[in-house]
């Protein structure tokens, strides 16, 4: 299966993640903030980035920005609620990246496997 780095800062999503990936096989590295994204990436690049978008030190687009420059095919998922009042449609930004796929939080888990599913079929 793939190896997946899964990067929130809020450590319930982070684990949630991480079970619902490694029950179907993935092998999950994870990160804090968009500055351990670039750093988990640049010693050992994952088959997917799975990315918040709002986080502390360097959100989530920040650090697609920098991992694009350096890895224009990587696979990414952006995942964001919006902000604290859900209005805010940071997801449209991270479309605008190529290639980067995204879903809005709270998502279903067959919804995310099946994106996950999507983007490692398509990365082979």
């Amino acid at each position: 299966m793939a190896r997946i780095l899964v990067v929130d800062d809020e450590e319930d999503m982070r684990s949630m993640l991480t079970q619902m990936l490694e029950r179907v096989g993935h092998t999950v590295v994870t990160a804090n903030n968009g500055e351990e994204a670039i750093e988990a990436f640049a010693a050992q690049p994952p088959d997917l980035l799975l990315i918040d978008i709002l986080m502390p030190k360097k959100g989530g687009l920040v650090a697609i920005s920098e991992i694009r420059k350096k890895n224009p095919e990587a696979p990414i998922l952006a995942m964001s609620g919006g902000g604290r009042d859900g209005k805010l449609n940071f997801l449209s930004t991270a479309q605008t990246f190529p290639g980067v796929r995204t879903v809005r939080k709270p998502f279903r888990r067959q919804q995310l496997l099946a994106l996950v599913g999507e983007m490692l079929e398509a990365a082979t």
